[in-house]
């Protein structure tokens, strides 16, 4: 149940170039020309940069020269608090009410807001479907993949799991192990369900989701945006363990009818018990457990505030990997858990060990995902394409590259737009590859063999701010978009990694 962060204006995001023009005003061109040059109605000068730096990129990243951008911000993933963890899972730091990401960030084989600035062509137009493993299905609409860990915890399951079978029945043989696989899948169907569980609450709320994912420990709803309300909240972090209690239910009932010490006797008990576990773990009131966010829902309706439930839920979740970094080894060793008690260290208490520490630092990572990403979305109104948009010149398609650039550094401008004889603009001049021409040949380069057409997605309203900017910058891929005013007017240039940067900004500034 989470949402995709918005992003929010952060001065503190701006370049060092972006503090101060290099002489205060902006350059005859771009005030005599606002039909396709910038058009200066409340643009702030820290938006420019100073002419000297213009186009100091890195040619690799295509952000700033000495800058390094954090990472990929989670909102391009899953978000962390829209990912729902099954069993002992957390979402990535996508993708929670914070979410995972899990961005996505953008999720395995997700992208980010905008492709890297490589220099080798146009973006496509749609973004790629995020992937995360083998495709099995799509109920729903809905996306769903097996991760390559899953077969790791199959395998996992199929070992331990005949082993018990051994016991049990040995009669089998080594057949047990066809018998264990069976279960590792049936085990996982019951997972599946509980995403399932998820997703159509999700839908029936108008929520999109991105992807189910079934991987180490469990599965991943990936849901886009945040519940609405603190009831809705709930409902959608509920459901979930609802339909494993249910399974249980079936499963036992399903007992009653098959003659016990037997293959469908034993398969049928080890499903019921493990959808109970399933149910009973996410039930905890942490994230990024579903009980967490059940728990954030309750501290949201009662307070009023939505960062208010998330960072007592973080704080739970994070009490919670504790208590199972140091309880569970003692539980098992002790005999609690309806295991023999061990004086000694063997291997099965190092096994022990080594499952909880797995399961505490999914649990802590989690938490502390969904307070950066309730950070984010906090900050998330307050970026604006207005002010993170960066100063354009105008010039005509046989410009050659050092003319341009020396326009540019004149106006402090750092983009250059690309505009036929009318003035109407055509393409955008990748910064990326700017840097990569060698200064002596810029002469001999026209601006146009270095410009990306312009196509309808990469034009933004000057307007656009938060989730909306995030949307449009997501649905068409891109290193550079041309901004623009609602008559139509040239704004200026806006970089993804400029919009990056300010995530990352946003994330770590406090609440």
């Amino acid at each position: 149940m989470r949402r995709a962060p918005a992003h929010g204006e952060s001065q503190g995001s701006r370049r060092p170039e972006a503090d101060a023009h290099a002489d205060g005003s902006e350059s005859d061109a771009l005030r005599k020309a606002p039909a396709h040059g910038e058009h200066d109605g409340g643009r702030p000068p820290e938006a420019d940069a100073h002419p000297d730096r213009a186009f100091a990129t890195d040619p690799q990243t295509g952000s700033a020269a000495g800058e390094h951008d954090g990472g990929r911000p989670p909102e391009a993933d899953a978000h962390p608090d829209r990912a729902f963890a099954t069993g002992p899972h957390t979402d990535s730091a996508a993708g929670g009410p914070d979410a995972n990401s899990r961005h996505a960030t953008s999720g395995p084989g997700a992208r980010h807001l905008a492709h890297s600035a490589d220099g080798k062509g146009p973006a496509p137009q749609r973004p790629p479907e995020p992937r995360g493993g083998l495709l099995m299905g799509r109920p729903f609409g809905v996306p769903v993949y097996v991760a390559p860990s899953w077969f790791l915890v199959a395998a996992l399951i199929t070992w331990v799991f005949g082993g018990q079978l051994e016991r049990v029945l040995p009669e089998l043989g080594a057949s047990r192990y066809l018998v264990s696989l069976f279960f590792a899948v049936a085990f996982y169907a019951s997972v599946l369900v509980h995403e399932l569980a998820h997703t159509v609450a999700a839908l029936r709320f108008k929520l999109p989701v991105r992807r189910i994912q079934l991987q180490f420990f469990g599965g991943v709803s990936e849901i886009e945006k945040e519940a609405e309300t603190p009831g809705r909240e709930f409902v959608l972090a509920f459901v979930g363990p609802l339909l494993s209690l249910v399974l249980a239910g079936v499963f036992y009932a399903a007992v009653q009818t098959v003659e016990p010490g037997t293959v469908p006797g034993v398969l049928l008990a080890g499903l019921m018990i493990s959808n109970l576990i399933v149910a009973a773990f996410n039930l905890l009131p942490g994230l990024p457990l579903d009980g967490g966010r059940m728990l954030r829902a309750v501290v949201w309706k009662i307070t009023g505030k939505p960062m208010s439930g998330t960072v007592a839920a973080a704080w739970v979740g994070r009490a919670l990997a504790v208590s199972v970094l140091i309880g569970l080894p003692l539980l098992t060793q002790s005999g609690a858990l309806g295991t023999e008690a061990v004086d000694n260290v063997g291997m099965d208490t190092v096994l022990d060990a080594l499952l909880a520490a797995i399961l505490a630092a999914i649990i802590w990572t989690g938490a502390g995902n969904s307070l950066r990403m309730a950070r984010l979305r906090e900050h998330l109104p307050e970026l604006r394409a207005r002010a993170l948009t960066r100063r354009a010149v105008p010039v005509e398609t046989d410009t050659p590259l050092s003319e341009a650039l020396r326009r540019a550094n004149a106006a402090g401008a750092r983009a250059l737009v690309v505009v036929d004889a009318h003035g109407n603009p055509v393409s955008l001049v990748r910064e990326a590859a700017i840097v990569g021409v060698p200064e002596h040949r810029r002469p001999w380069v026209a601006v146009s063999g270095l410009a990306q057409d312009l196509t309808d997605g990469m034009r933004v309203s000057a307007e656009l701010s938060g989730e909306e900017l995030l949307d449009a910058l997501r649905a068409t891929p891109a290193t550079e978009y041309l901004v623009v005013e609602e008559t139509g007017e040239i704004y200026g240039v806006l970089s993804a990694a400029d919009v990056e940067r300010a995530f990352v900004k946003a994330m770590a500034r406090p609440s």
